[in-house]
């Protein structure tokens, strides 16, 4: 049976397109790969980290496999990027925004389908950070970098932040909908700062980067 509710399956969507974008520009403009592997890692970026999440939850098979709206919504995405992104005259800055987009998008809808399938709130918010930063780690690692996860002081921070929020808001009775929204948008703002500003996490003393 699914449980998942409409706002968190209409964000995830949106997360995934998001990410989608974000993977298959990163595979052009980094990893200059050819068609095959700019839709592979397109997908693979937006449909990471739902399919951690699933597992986690126990919801198996994943969304990804049994709804076909988030595979083809991933293809769409990747194929979108691959035909049109030679044509955008500055790439890292749309490949940052779609970034912050999915984990903010994916963050809220991570949290908001673990408390549909009754874990607790803590639970959720980690469920929700774990969602956000997973197609971006798969990313990362298949390219050969250091995942963002590890090497931004602003990446998980704000995920976990949204989440919270999202988490505290559904536990008070708050509209599903006007809630979400407003997480992902805080944790939007949040990332984009810290990006804008070269803002990093508390990190071990001597040290400037946080995690």
């Amino acid at each position: 049976m699914d449980t998942t509710s409409p706002v968190s399956l209409l964000l995830d969507l949106i997360g995934t397109f998001a990410f989608a974008l974000n993977g298959a520009l990163t595979a052009l403009r980094i990893a200059r790969l050819d068609i095959v592997g700019v839709v592979t890692l397109g997908m693979l970026t937006a449909i990471g980290g739902g399919m951690i999440r699933d597992v986690l939850l126990g919801d198996l098979p994943p969304a990804t496999f049994g709804d076909w709206r988030y595979l083809a919504v991933a293809a769409g995405g990747s194929i979108i990027a691959f035909l049109f992104g030679r044509g955008l005259d500055r790439v890292a800055a749309p490949i940052l925004w779609l970034d912050a987009a999915g984990l903010s998008l994916f963050a809220v809808s991570g949290a908001l389908k673990s408390l549909d399938f009754g874990v607790g709130p803590a639970q959720a918010v980690i469920l929700g950070a774990v969602t956000g930063v997973g197609g971006g780690t798969l990313r990362d690692v298949l390219i050969r970098e250091v995942p963002a996860v590890l090497t931004s002081g602003l990446y998980a921070i704000p995920a976990l932040i949204g989440a919270l929020l999202v988490v505290t808001a559904e536990r008070l009775g708050s509209p599903g909908l006007l809630a979400a929204v407003a997480a992902a948008i805080l944790c939007f703002t949040i990332r984009m700062l810290g990006v804008r500003f070269g803002i990093d996490a508390p990190g071990p003393p001597g040290t400037r980067r946080g995690a």
